[in-house]
């Protein structure tokens, strides 16, 4: 069984934040690196994130390569040697966890790889914007290196997450066609409403773009005010019959000055959630930014309850 013939039979669970994890476990995480400074000096936290999230019961865990990047790295000193092999450790770190954690349990989970957007190495919120403008030979350019150390990794799919630009998801989708042919991937947008993406264009106009690309085995949001959520599902189904992601932060809200977060009076419940999003189409469900493990496992009880 692989990834993507599960989620055409069930419902999964997705993993929560690593930023929020991290800082629980001490690591600062307010450089431009974000977590993935924790690659080289953390990697022990790293991987206790990944496997908590698996005791937690996320069937799916997302490398932390979201940030990590060449030219971030080289900003830092790095090699483009020693950024590869960073961003490769990632990967291995997460297969790590999950076998550790399959050798205890029998249960076998998967990894995806992070392909943050392009705004994210500007570390200036642009991720929640779209605001920057690249070539598409620009932007394949940008993301080869980590996609070439992700895939050759063996990560079960590429997760091409927190996307702003309708142009910076085709640009990478076509690369894939031509170089990695055999890589599945999901795509997720950020909002910025429920009908519309980060850059301006409609929600169903991005989905609809990306239906030709056979690769993409899921497609729907993440990194989005929880409130949105259950609308924005609900623009996906209209126009795919791909199964639907979903993982939104908390309702606490990011200031890209601070690089914090703003904690909500009243957290809404991941379980209860959880069961509206199903409700609406969504199948592979978790937690991103401000999420913990505790909602990670509200979701996993509520996805178990109706396989039952």
């Amino acid at each position: 069984m692989n990834l993507e013939n599960e989620l055409k039979q069930h419902a999964l669970t997705l993993d929560g934040s690593m930023s929020t994890a991290l800082e629980a476990l001490g690591v600062k995480t307010n450089t431009d690196l974000w977590t993935a400074a924790a690659l080289v000096t953390n990697q022990a936290d790293v991987y206790r994130v990944h496997y908590d999230y698996f005791k937690a019961g996320a069937r799916v865990t997302i490398t932390d390569t979201y940030q990590t990047n060449v030219a971030a790295f080289e900003k830092h000193g790095y090699s483009k040697q020693e950024a590869r092999a960073i961003i490769r450790q990632a990967a291995e770190i997460a297969k790590k966890a999950r076998d550790d954690f399959e050798e205890k349990t029998g249960i076998h989970n998967y990894i995806a790889g992070s392909i943050g957007p392009y705004g994210a190495y500007l570390a200036n919120g642009s991720e929640y914007r779209g605001d920057y403008e690249l070539s598409k030979a620009e932007f394949q350019e940008f993301h080869l290196p980590r996609l070439e150390e992700l895939v050759a990794a063996g990560v079960d799919v590429l997760a091409i997450e927190t996307q702003p630009k309708l142009s910076e998801v085709l640009a990478l989708l076509d690369l894939f066609q031509t170089e990695f042919s055999n890589q599945k991937a999901y795509v997720s947008f950020s909002l910025k409403d429920a009908h519309t993406i980060s850059d301006g264009t409609s929600l169903e106009t991005a989905v609809k773009a990306i239906e030709k690309y056979s690769q993409v085995i899921a497609v729907g949001i993440n990194c989005i005010d929880i409130s949105l959520a259950q609308t924005a599902i609900t623009v996906v189904a209209r126009v795919t019959d791909k199964p639907i992601v979903v993982y939104p932060n908390s309702g606490a809200v990011y200031n890209p000055v601070t690089k914090t977060w703003q904690a909500p009076e009243k957290v809404p419940s991941f379980g209860q959630c959880a069961a509206t999003w199903y409700a609406a189409g969504a199948r592979l469900i978790g937690g991103c930014c401000t999420t913990v493990a505790k909602d990670i496992q509200e979701i996993a009880d509520y996805l178990g309850s109706i396989e039952k």
